[in-house]
């Protein structure tokens, strides 16, 4: 088995980059956006950022997951692939069995957590759980 240690987050030296690139906003394609909306705020418990109609036709939804730097939009007349197209979208907790706990309650379907990797040593937790058009989205907890 090969040991890996996690990269800094620097610029690697090997790489020449102009800019620094900070991951913002992650397209979510949706059927229906109140539905989309109703499900990641009352549900998930996302906040809302932003829903704008800006013209006719076009309507862009933001949303927050708390605690993140990171928000997803969807909306209508955005290029965003096919609803439920969207799959490995991750939820980094501290308390995987609470959070999952608290999904539940607010009646999201999700998955037992289980363990992915030995028992024995680090690894990660994991449970999953999908947007009523199919996106793919899982909670994670690093056992460390």
């Amino acid at each position: 088995m090969v040991s890996v240690e996690r990269m800094p987050r620097t610029r690697h030296p090997l790489y020449c980059c102009v800019m620094d690139y900070s991951l913002e906003v992650i397209g979510i394609p949706v059927s229906d956006v109140d539905a989309a909306i109703r499900f990641y705020v009352d549900q998930v418990g996302f906040h809302l950022d932003h829903d704008v109609s800006s013209s006719p036709g076009m309507r862009v939804v933001q949303l927050t997951p708390v605690g993140s730097p990171c928000s997803v939009v969807f909306g209508e007349g955005l290029p965003l692939g096919e609803p439920g197209s969207t799959k490995g979208m991750q939820l980094v907790v501290s308390d995987i069995d609470a959070a999952r706990a608290e999904l539940a309650e607010r009646g999201v379907p999700i998955s037992e957590v289980m363990l992915l990797g030995p028992a024995d040593r680090e690894g990660s937790r994991f449970a999953f759980f999908q947007d009523p058009d199919g996106n793919g989205w899982s909670l994670q907890e690093i056992r460390r």
